[in-house]
């Protein structure tokens, strides 16, 4: 009997996958440790040829492990992904990345990949380093053009969507590897928008960060919006838009990195995602850079509210299953003058302007 993808249940790999919450961990625990920083270089110089006369910690902040080597004179980046449930996704991530670089959607130059695990135990990308710093950078130093970078994202998701799909939810490493298509593990969008979807709020039920009468209002909501979900063909979806995923200057978009969560699903989706962090304003830009290369969907100011409020739950688990409120404001998901107690704030109240905005198909623009 042929075991199911490792992604066929998965909503968000963070949160959903069986070791919950790997690699979030903060300050000194992310450290790599020795024996990984030697396979590292072993791997760059069987790769190469010769060995790295610099290797250091690449100061990712997601769930990979990331390194920066300097090889003959020239710096690479290098991301692996050493969980313990052997996820070969990276396949699937280094496909979709030169599919969106083909269609002019700036990403890091990809050299290797190898989710085998056969050499090392853990998957790995070889890329080039972008020279410039996440966009978030700017913004919570309050020096990025907010107006001309939204815009630019917004044509670039609209770019994207351009990409070929099939299915929805996760794409099937297993098609990848044989005919290079984007192939979703699920039949029917539904079907993956309600993935873990009772769970999740089950998780922030239970951990008191909802109450049950609050759940309950929001499982009410989406599901009398469930006919939003009948699509009859699904887009690309990055499904972490966000500026720490964006490279670039305080004016210009040099690269958009880690399509790691990327799947086939509803064209509001990414749009709806910048939501969970910007107000109206960034909005508006982002949707009119998006509508001077693709036309808005039908219902799409409802399908927008939906997906926020999706999104919003999902995130909602990682923060507080990551301890993300215990954290400061050097922590890159924190204004610099925030707490993690005004995270947690900040993240009720947008799940709150979801569902309103949802019941009520509120202006976007007005959060």
């Amino acid at each position: 009997m042929t075991a199911a993808p490792i992604r066929q249940d998965i909503y968000y790999w963070k949160c959903d996958r069986p070791a919950a919450f790997h690699g979030t961990a903060q300050g000194a625990a992310r450290a790599a440790q020795p024996g990984t920083v030697a396979r590292v270089r072993d791997l760059l110089t069987s790769h190469f040829g010769q060995t790295p006369t610099a290797l250091r910690e690449g100061g990712g902040q997601g769930n990979h492990a990331t390194f920066v080597a300097d090889v003959a004179g020239r710096s690479y980046f290098v991301r692996i992904e050493d969980g313990p449930e052997h996820d070969d996704y990276m396949t699937v991530e280094s496909e979709v990345m030169a599919r969106v670089r083909a269609l002019g959607v700036p990403t890091p130059q990809l050299f290797a990949t190898d989710a085998t695990r056969r050499a090392v135990p853990f998957a790995w990308q070889i890329m080039a380093l972008v020279a410039e710093p996440d966009l978030n950078r700017y913004f919570k130093a309050g020096t990025l053009d907010t107006n001309r970078v939204a815009e630019q994202l917004g044509r670039h998701i609209a770019t994207w969507q351009a990409v070929p799909v099939a299915g929805f939810g996760p794409f099937a490493v297993g098609r990848v590897q044989t005919d290079r298509s984007l192939h979703g593990l699920h039949p029917r969008y539904a079907g993956y928008f309600f993935t873990r979807f009772d769970a999740h709020l089950a998780f922030l039920v239970d951990r008191q960060f909802l109450p049950a009468a609050r759940a309950d209002e929001i499982r009410a909501g989406i599901e009398s919006h469930r006919a939003l979900l009948d699509l009859p063909a699904g887009c690309l979806v990055h499904k972490d838009t966000a500026l720490w995923n964006v490279l670039g200057t305080e004016t210009t978009i040099t690269a958009v990195i880690d399509w790691d969560d990327c799947i086939a699903g509803d064209p509001m989706d990414d749009l709806a995602l910048l939501a969970c962090f910007h107000d109206g304003a960034f909005l508006r830009r982002a949707f009119a850079g998006y509508a001077a290369v693709r036309t808005l969907p039908a219902n799409h100011v409802a399908r927008f509210w939906l997906h926020l409020l999706r999104n919003m739950i999902f995130k909602a688990v990682i923060r507080v299953g990551a301890g993300y409120f215990n954290l400061d404001g050097g922590f890159f998901l924190i204004g610099a003058a925030g707490t993690g107690a005004s995270l947690r704030d900040q993240t009720l109240s947008r799940i709150e302007d979801a569902r309103r905005g949802l019941l009520e198909e509120r202006d976007p623009f007005l959060l």
